[in-house]
């Protein structure tokens, strides 16, 4: 992390760590704190797909898939078997994990929109197991009775608690997603992202590297699935379908793929939007989402973090050499 990166780190940290003390005080929007938990949830999945995409320059699809691994795995070990959610947690990121390297092995030697095909049949399948599978996931009828989280003994039951543990998990994994594009790993990916094959005549070890940050990704999803779980405490298939990865995409797309700090931006405005300001026009989605998608690409290509002068991003070092490969 560079000094621009602290800054920003320290002043975003500041608003968020102040944000629940000032709506609290006003009961009409008292209920944002509820919202943000949720963009907090989202982040972390945009989080891994900015990475992806804006840094290693694969599309994927899957990202609700991956979402709903992490969440059923979770849910299902708690409420049917009575593991400790804190336990259950791990099981579904090393599952999701698994799932995404052996679909990235054989996924990820595509390119462009076959790669975007193929990430989203993986993504249908898994919805249509969610939604089918009755006896483990309830089928369309939900998965219920799922516990909440727990710390030292005391269950996380005020949002305000939830707030504040959500977000903090949201930059450790920002923290580190800083570390690694300011790399020697983070130069590789962006030599992949620019130019695969002169990335690969310079020795970088291309397919390798773009396995590693597509199961990052779906690490990140993983996380945010089972906190997801213990926070709404029931599981719908509905949650999890292609609109959700559509809603991902949108959500790094809006704030600028090429910054991390954007596809947070990017989540917490479109969690707004989603969940707050446009309930009003849910029968227009689609319409809505597409708008927004087809304004941003036309007048700010490069999301909401080119409207902010000189946004700390990434930068700019040469295509790493064959030695660099190996970190």
């Amino acid at each position: 992390m560079n000094r621009k990166d602290w800054l920003l780190f320290l002043g975003v940290g500041l608003f968020i760590g102040v944000f629940p003390l000032v709506v609290l005080q006003f009961k009409a929007v008292s209920h944002y704190v509820d919202v943000m938990i949720f963009a907090g949830i989202f982040s972390l999945v945009c989080l891994g797909l900015s990475m992806l995409m804006g840094f290693a320059g694969q599309i994927s699809m899957a990202q609700a898939a991956f979402f709903g691994i992490g969440a059923y795995a979770s849910g299902i070990l708690t409420s049917r078997f009575g593991l400790n959610p804190w336990a259950a947690m791990p099981v579904g990121v090393a599952l999701s994990a698994s799932v995404a390297w052996l679909i990235g092995i054989p996924t990820l030697r595509l390119k462009g929109h076959y790669l975007a095909m193929a990430t989203l049949g993986f993504g249908v399948i898994v919805h249509i197991i969610l939604g089918e599978e009755v006896e483990w996931t309830g089928g369309p009828s939900g998965l219920v009775d799922i516990p909440g989280l727990s710390l030292f003994g005391r269950p996380v039951t005020n949002d305000v608690h939830w707030y504040y543990l959500v977000w903090g998990i949201v930059f450790l994994a920002l923290v580190f997603c800083l570390h690694v594009i300011h790399s020697r790993v983070g130069r590789a990916l962006r030599a992949i992202h620019e130019e695969e094959t002169a990335a690969e005549a310079m020795g970088v070890p291309t397919a390798r590297f773009k396995l590693q940050v597509f199961v990052l990704s779906a690490v990140f999803a993983a996380v945010a699935g089972s906190l997801y779980t213990h926070y709404v405490t029931c599981l719908n298939p509905g949650s999890f379908n292609l609109m959700w990865s559509i809603r991902f995409l949108l959500m790094v797309m809006v704030g600028g793929m090429r910054s991390l700090w954007g596809a947070i931006m990017g989540t917490v405005l479109l969690t707004f939007v989603g969940n707050e300001w446009l309930q009003v026009f849910a029968d227009f989605e689609v319409l809505i989402y597409g708008a927004i998608l087809l304004v941003v690409a036309m007048f700010f290509p490069g999301g909401l973090v080119s409207l902010v002068p000189r946004w700390p991003g990434p930068r700019k070092d040469p295509i790493p050499a064959a030695s660099d490969g190996g970190s």
